[in-house]
């Protein structure tokens, strides 16, 4: 049996530019975190040896690896060739909930099978499959960001240039300054979990209009900004760019806020936030503040006053990594 952890990921600024219609034309870049939840996959070889078992939300058990439903999985199994295998997958978030869990799932299987088959699993190599099985192969609409963030793991800054390489720079910040940011950031989960494909196919088309465009430029202008600040130790402008970001975001597509989640930013940012953002595409999941410590009561209660529950995490540095493995 193998069994791999993936992280999730939290984007604090930048999204959007990952998509190849803006990089393709001017590089992009995110500056995001790993988080300490996971999607756990396990393997090992399934007692009837010409049959496949998966097991997920649901559980199937085909002759032929064609006849999976589940797109990824019958795409990655294709690819390594594989029979008379069980693969399980367990997550500490739901999909659709903003923090790339489509992405952790499919790093944490290739990471897994190329352990199971003896092949090569260098992050980068990670990153660059799942781009190959989501965009490539699956045709999704979405960026690069998620793949190389749960690849990777830590706090980066990840750069997506013309040509389609992504390169990855770690964010150099000292241990006090990476506690006083994971104490001030603060996270409430807002519920309707939602596919983001609608959301980034509007964005897509949107992108070759001019203020689309120049709105994504000014994001990926706040990436270099925000770790610039991070690693001077100076978070007094984290929340003020986070804001800033947030109401560039906005402009990008229009199922990206609702008036459920206007409402919940509002309130936030009355109830002291320096600034926040919703995490992913759009229309659900998670509200991510940035608040000093004074104001979190007063944050907490008005979230409660709006059913939005909080949601504790720390940041992480591994990125997918093996946790078990015997033969």
């Amino acid at each position: 049996m193998i069994i791999t952890k993936t992280p999730f990921r939290i984007s604090f600024v930048g999204g959007g530019s990952d998509l190849p219609a803006y990089f393709e034309k001017q590089r992009g870049a995110v500056l995001s975190t790993s988080i300490d939840k996971y999607m756990y996959i396990s393997t090992h070889a399934f007692f009837e040896k010409d049959k496949i078992r998966c097991k997920y939300a649901q559980t199937e058990t085909v002759d032929h690896v064609k006849d999976l439903q589940h797109p990824i999985l019958r795409t990655v199994l294709q690819d390594f060739n594989l029979n008379g295998i069980e693969v399980s997958s367990i997550a500490d978030i739901p999909g659709g909930t903003g923090m790339g869990s489509s992405s952790s799932f499919t790093v944490g299987l290739l990471h897994n099978l190329s352990a199971y088959t003896g092949r090569s699993h260098e992050k980068k190599e990670l990153g660059a499959g799942a781009c190959r099985v989501e965009i490539d192969l699956l045709k999704e609409p979405i960026g690069k960001q998620d793949q190389y963030a749960a690849a990777f793991g830590g706090l980066n800054v990840i750069e997506f240039n013309p040509d389609g390489s992504v390169v990855v720079h770690p964010v150099s910040i000292s241990e006090e300054t990476r506690e006083k940011l994971n104490t001030n950031l603060k996270l409430y989960y807002l519920g309707n979990q939602r596919s983001a494909s609608t959301i980034l196919a509007e964005q897509k088309k949107n992108t070759s209009q001019e203020s689309k465009f120049q709105a994504l430029t000014t994001m990926v202008s706040l990436v270099y900004k925000l770790r610039d600040a991070l690693e001077a130790g100076n978070l007094s402008d984290f929340g003020t760019l986070l804001h800033e970001n947030w109401l560039l975001k906005q402009q990008l597509a229009s199922g990206i806020t609702n008036p459920r989640i206007t409402e919940a930013y509002a309130a936030g940012r009355s109830a002291g936030a320096l600034g926040g953002k919703l995490l992913g595409a759009g229309g659900g999941g998670f509200m991510l503040f940035y608040a000093p410590t004074a104001a979190h009561t007063s944050l907490d209660q008005a979230m409660k006053e709006i059913d939005a529950e909080p949601f504790n995490f720390n940041m992480e540095t591994e990125g997918s990594k093996i946790i078990h493995i015997e033969r």
